[in-house]
């Protein structure tokens, strides 16, 4: 890994205030977010939207359904779908903090640089997946390099960060996991259909599910839909919703100070001893003192 990156970062965490946390870059970039923080973070459950999570020092793991991967220094996780997932650190000491950033990326965006490729990758077998993990190479690690430095520049933000972004889809595309990415992004592939149902779901998450209703925006059986879903995202519709529902309501309470009645009843449910419950088995402790909890922990944004 360049130490340069890892320093740049580090750098920027400092002119912020410095200490552990997630932090935006001083100017901010579109999408972009750096982390530092100096021991393990048990896991913690967060909505990730179409991202990288690249390591720069240190070690991560992120568990999906029953999907567990694990990432360390000189990787980078990619993330194509918004997906319900809990992100923890495992690596990482006062001598040698954990040190990261997160890019989000435009799923539109990559489709448009699909479309300009004059060879473009072809999607592999039936088998569709949305979490990756790769080597962080040289060509991606310039972009990202360029992306940081644009902090420094901030007229240039507007005018550049869009063509950096370009050349992140570009590599993605064209690396390893290129002939997975691009089901994503292909109009009328399994992928992209079950993209749009889940953008549905996650739009309505607080109303019941309805599989044939889901099915049909992905020109699918039920039984089919009910099946890629789960190879997608490695949980069922209805786990995906209830995970979007216990997220939603954890933020309207950690952050716009809802009480735990309002919260269950906004994302959905109608008894809020059954919320209360489900919260519980999901985040390890009851609403309240897992909200306490989180107010008071500035690194558990970073995992």
């Amino acid at each position: 890994m360049p130490e340069a990156l890892k320093d740049m970062v580090a750098r920027y965490i400092d002119a912020v205030g410095g200490g552990d946390g997630a932090f935006m870059t001083p100017v901010a970039v579109p999408g972009l977010a750096l982390s530092r923080v100096s021991r393990p973070v048990m896991p913690h459950h967060r909505v990730y939207r179409p991202t990288i999570c690249v390591v720069l020092q240190g070690a991560k793991r992120i568990l999906s359904g029953d999907r567990v991967l694990d990432y360390g220094e000189n990787q980078l996780l990619i993330v194509t779908v918004e997906l319900p997932a809990s992100g923890q650190i495992v690596n990482a000491s006062p001598e040698q903090p954990y040190i990261g950033l997160n890019i989000d990326f435009d799923p539109a965006m990559m489709r448009e640089v699909l479309d300009d490729l004059d060879n473009p990758p072809k999607p592999s077998g039936d088998g569709i997946a949305c979490v990756f993990v790769q080597d962080f190479d040289a060509a991606l690690e310039d972009c990202v390099r360029r992306l940081l430095k644009l902090v420094e520049t901030p007229t240039a933000i507007p005018v550049l960060s869009r063509s950096i972004m370009r050349e992140i889809c570009y590599w993605l595309l064209t690396g390893p996991n290129g002939r997975e990415i691009c089901k994503l992004a292909l109009p009328g592939s399994h992928a992209r259909r079950m993209s749009n149902a889940i953008h549905l779901l996650r739009g309505n998450f607080a109303a019941p599910v309805r599989i044939e209703e889901l099915a049909a925006v992905a020109r699918m059986s039920p039984s089919s839909f009910h099946q890629h879903f789960k190879t997608l995202t490695s949980m069922t519709p209805l786990q995906y919703q209830k995970h979007m529902r216990l997220l939603e309501a954890r933020r309207l309470m950690v952050t716009d100070g809802a009480n735990v009645a309002s919260a269950a009843y906004q994302v959905g449910y109608e008894s809020a001893s059954q919320f209360s419950r489900e919260y519980t088995r999901m985040f390890g402790a009851p609403p309240k003192r897992d909200v306490t909890e989180m107010r008071a922990s500035p690194m558990a944004a970073a995992a």
